[in-house]
């Protein structure tokens, strides 16, 4: 397949490596549903890195990646191409196309629709060479495995900003910034900002030989030493042992950690060392399961569901409420609010270490301790801050994106759930209730929610730190239960491509200054650098508590004695005297069991998860639809610049024709 010549269409900022496979100058792209609505005419061209649209009077851009009019290949779900003397056809690679496409529907994964029309009689054969072109290229295209091999991968530049650019980005962030989580210093400066005292950043996995999931750093009790917390790495599963996720200036301390390995033997020092990491005189210990939240084939199953319901005329109008139900996924997004509330109101509530703990360690517990963070540190709910977040919870944590995003390439296993925008889902549920909370917005999220499906970025496109380092996108071999000193490394040395990839949080690179202006609330949080205000009244004493130095199940809301499990092979029964409701845990001075209610934390934010209080996030999942894009909601900027160019023409065209009807003596009218 040759390119088509150039000279015709305005001039396209290719990526390294990238060639454009085949053009068709004089299409035009649909803004809306209906024969009567209007379209953009420009060129539409497929390259070897995904599908682009340049519009005809597109103004200036220095972006190498446009936000609106273009998908990356991997990220392409269909690709169905229309006529009216035909059937409509779904291209794959293998596929014959045998008419002329008129429309061409290009259904992504982010629940993009982009529909691309070749009404002109000039425009047949183009049409039909890019939409061959597209199916061969989509199936082609390496998501993974070839990123990292030279000048072919999935490399973007960072491009230099200007002078005007890098003051305006310094007067927006002030002092705080994203945090990487990638060197010693981004871990001791958010542990001095959190005020954790009694904990310290250990570099015991700093060559990822205890745990090659786990960061390089960890947050540990300051009086474990590193010879003692390597006792710990054998009895988790993937050796993901426990570590500090975040402080609560009250004194509550938020751990994470796997489930107990199934063949430990733990030998007395060992079960010492463990208590000192959960216990280490700071209360009592709870451990919140993620058994309760939905498991990754809940969330699969429902996000299918979810957006099948979201395309045209997928459900009846009368049905589908209920067919959106049916999905389950707004159940998920209120199971996952609800639990964090649990977590977050007991943290603000008492001095106790709450321990989070999932079988693997790298999904739920993900979410479930950025959605706390976010209920609780008002830090969380600024730009930098949630970006600092995800950048600690999930990509340094080891959330294996590749395969969650079903993005790995077709002979990898294929273990999707997108556990991630499920999360992003949660928070803006919490911006939608909490506005004045945030200092992002709607449309930041979903510059996320899309931007997580590009492979541009080194964010998302590793599983590990370990591997983003090495620059292997394959996902490493699972570990199983092996001594400290009898483990191997078990994937090869690979080139380290991720230092060619940006991350995300390089917005320039993506999106204008316009664009990025909308990313940030002014209504909202002031950047802040340090930890949350603390509660002005203290907890009850640590003595309300069964018993200092104890253990309790969290479930339902409702605490039960639990002891270690490798000393009883069955958790005790549960007794109601000991099982007191969060509310009563939450309360100020009051006796157990008692009714008076307390006010919340100051920051603590305390959602409602009730039916008509979670809703469904409309501008992400409808964007396909054609009422969707007739104006139900906030259109594109694209969308908007065309409509604005339409209505100056007819402002023109009213004015030449005004003088002509007043010496006419004929009415005023704006032509249409």
């Amino acid at each position: 397949m040759s390119g088509a010549a150039g000279g015709r269409r305005p001039a396209f900022p290719g990526l390294p490596g990238e060639r454009v496979l085949e053009e068709a100058a004089g299409a035009r792209q649909r803004c809306g549903g209906g024969d009567g609505d209007g379209s953009v005419p420009g060129t539409l061209l497929c390259t070897n890195r995904r599908v682009a649209f340049l519009p005809a009077q597109a103004p200036g851009s220095r972006a190498f990646l446009r936000s609106e009019d273009d998908v990356a290949l991997p990220c392409i779900r269909k690709l169905v191409a229309a006529s009216s003397f035909a059937k409509p056809k779904v291209l794959t690679a293998a596929s014959t196309l045998k008419f002329i496409p008129e429309e061409l529907a290009v259904f992504c994964r982010d629940f993009r629709l982009l529909r691309f029309r070749f009404h002109e009689s000039g425009l047949a054969p183009q049409a039909f060479r890019v939409a061959n072109a597209i199916a061969q290229a989509r199936e082609a295209a390496a998501w993974l495995g070839d990123a990292g091999e030279g000048r072919e991968g999935w490399s973007c530049p960072a491009e230099a900003p200007s002078e005007d650019e890098e003051e305006e980005e310094e007067e927006e962030e002030g002092s705080a910034a994203t945090l990487l989580f990638e060197s010693l210093r981004d871990w001791e400066k958010e542990l001095k900002r959190l005020g954790a005292a009694g904990w310290r950043v250990s570099a015991v996995n700093e060559r990822f030989d205890m745990a090659p999931s786990l960061p390089r750093y960890l947050w540990v009790p300051s009086g474990l030493l590193d010879h003692d917390l390597k006792r710990i790495f054998a009895h988790f599963e993937e050796r993901r042992v426990p570590r500090l996720c975040w402080h609560h200036p009250g004194g509550g301390d938020l751990l994470r950690a796997a489930g107990f390995h199934a063949a430990s033997e733990p030998g007395s020092e060992d079960v010492r060392c463990l208590e000192a990491l959960l216990l280490g005189g700071r209360g009592p210990c709870v451990l919140a399961d993620a058994a309760e939240l939905p498991t990754l084939a809940d969330i699969q199953l429902a996000h299918l569901k979810l957006r099948a319901l979201c395309l045209p005329g997928a459900a009846a109008e009368e049905k589908w409420l209920s067919a959106l139900e049916g999905t389950r996924w707004l159940d998920h997004v209120r199971t996952c609010l609800r639990k964090a509330v649990e977590v977050a109101s007991l943290l603000a509530g008492r001095r106790c270490s709450v321990l989070l703990q999932e079988p693997s360690d790298r999904d739920l517990n993900c979410l479930l301790a950025s959605l706390v963070q976010l209920l609780g540190d008002p830090h969380a709910r600024t730009l930098p801050g949630f970006q600092s977040l995800v950048q600690r919870e999930w990509v340094a944590a080891g959330h294996p994106f590749p395969c969650r995003l079903g993005l790995l390439r077709r002979d990898s296993p294929r273990e999707e759930a997108p556990v991630f925008l499920l999360f992003l889902d949660c928070t803006w549920q919490l911006v939608r209730q909490f506005p004045a909370a945030f200092g992002f917005t709607e449309a930041y999220l979903l510059a996320l929610h899309d931007s997580s499906f590009a492979p541009y970025f080194s964010t998302f496109l590793f599983s590990c730190q370990r591997q983003r380092g090495r620059g292997s996108p394959q996902r490493s071999r699972s570990q199983t239960y092996t001594p400290v000193s009898g483990w191997r490394d078990p994937s090869p040395r690979a080139g380290n491509a991720a230092r060619e990839l940006p991350a995300v949080w390089d917005w320039g690179l993506r999106y204008s200054r316009q664009q990025r202006a909308r990313f940030r609330n002014p209504a909202g949080a002031a950047a802040s650098v340090g930890p949350p205000a603390a509660p002005r009244t203290p907890g009850r004493p640590a003595d309300a508590w069964p018993g200092a130095g104890s253990v309790f199940a969290l479930s339902k809301g409702t605490l039960s004695p639990q002891p270690f499990p490798w000393r009883s092979g069955r958790p005790p029964p549960r007794l109601s005297r000991w099982a007191p409701s969060l509310e009563s845990l939450g309360e100020r001075g009051g006796s157990p069991g008692g009714n008076r209610p307390s006010a919340p934390a100051p920051g603590l934010l305390l959602p409602c998860a009730a039916g008509p209080s979670v809703r469904l996030w409309r501008r992400c999942y409808l964007r396909g639809l054609p009422e969707a894009q007739r104006g139900r909601f906030a259109p594109s900027p694209a969308g908007l610049a065309e409509e604005l160019t339409l209505l100056q023409d007819r402002l023109r065209a009213w004015q030449s024709a005004r003088p002509r009807a007043e010496a006419a003596g004929g009415p005023l009218a704006p032509s249409r």
